[in-house]
């Protein structure tokens, strides 16, 4: 199947999954997918100035690295987690600008899963503010629907805003390109660069989905929405370019959010039907960790996901989550 193939039939699958949700809100959405082009800025990219992520991560701290917690309440869990972690206040200084990059793919409804929901999104920009007395927040992704659909009909924007943050969507001027040491497929390619070169810290927000082509979006699979360009060739070798996402970003802290899995149909999902409550939200700031944990929940194991194993023989984690002595707990 061609890419052009693979694009069409996608946005056909899209329109037959929104239509499950019978409510104008994800009608609206499957417009704005139409309408985008999501092949990425064709102008004012300079191709000759390459650029490379800063570092976000904090030290390693023992038996500090992952917390499970389980329960209903999504805002009580993740206050939880964090907690469990040394509170906010240990990935967020006075003063610092901090990025949060939720999955906001699709211009989707918060009811269907298919993006990160908008009540952690207000909660973590909260917390940034009032107890890690962060200077600035801002709120962003790359979306592979029209941007402010996405941002609108996820509930993302709104929330984020009403919290105090800054939602910057993709413009041209902040794409730049770069080039992964040791890695094989992202070379000389434009990345979505722009809100994350001054900023202090960087938080990635994630939920817990099927995926049709890698088998699971997680927390590394967010990191997708920052690659610019025909981004879609990448998905004939699907494992490899989340690995190297795994090791080009080195974030502060990821969120995994599994209180409702999308078990099938996704990454779009479409229906109510399409997730399963399980209840369970992940801290770490290790991605790799993370996602090795949540893969369960959609009863799947690490050697289901190859880019797992990719990633951990990257450095950019571990797969063995129980090395790292994660911290259980149960609220609500």
């Amino acid at each position: 199947m061609t890419d052009q193939t693979s694009e069409n039939f996608g946005r056909r699958e899209f329109l037959s999954r929104a239509g499950k949700a019978g409510i104008s809100i994800a009608a609206a959405g499957t417009v704005s997918y139409l309408l985008y082009d999501n092949k990425g800025p064709k102008t004012g990219i300079d191709t000759e100035e390459l650029v490379t992520l800063p570092d976000f991560s904090i030290p390693y701290q023992q038996g500090q690295t992952i917390s499970i917690v389980k329960g209903p309440d999504r805002v009580e869990t993740l206050k939880k987690a964090i907690e469990l972690l040394g509170g906010i206040e240990r990935f967020v200084k006075p003063g610092e600008i901090v990025a949060i990059k939720p999955n906001v793919a699709f211009a989707s409804p918060p009811m269907l899963g298919a993006t990160a929901n908008p009540e952690l999104i207000a909660e973590v920009v909260k917390l940034c503010y009032s107890r890690g007395g962060a200077k600035k927040v801002v709120v962003t992704d790359n979306p592979i629907n029209e941007p402010a659909s996405c941002f609108t009909l996820s509930g993302i924007g709104k929330a984020a805003s009403a919290a105090g943050a800054k939602v910057v969507f993709p413009k041209n001027h902040l794409f730049k390109h770069t080039t992964l040491a040791g890695g094989r497929l992202i070379k000389n390619w434009p990345i979505f660069f722009g809100p994350f070169e001054k900023v202090d810290k960087l938080i990635g927000i994630a939920p817990v989905k099927d995926h049709h082509r890698s088998g699971a979006s997680m927390t590394m699979k967010n990191w997708y929405g920052l690659l610019g360009g025909r981004r879609n060739i990448f998905h004939q070798d699907i494992n490899t370019i989340i690995a190297e996402l795994a090791m080009m970003v080195k974030p502060t802290l990821v969120i995994l959010d599994g209180t409702e899995v999308m078990m099938t149909n996704g990454p779009t999902g479409g229906s109510v039907s399409d997730l399963r409550r399980a209840n369970t939200l992940i801290a770490s700031t290790d991605c790799v960790a993370a996602d090795s944990y949540g893969c369960g929940l959609l009863d799947l194991t690490v050697p289901d996901l190859p880019y797992l194993a990719k990633a951990e023989k990257a450095g950019a984690g571990t797969t063995n989550y129980e090395s790292l002595k994660p911290i259980f707990a149960t609220v609500g």
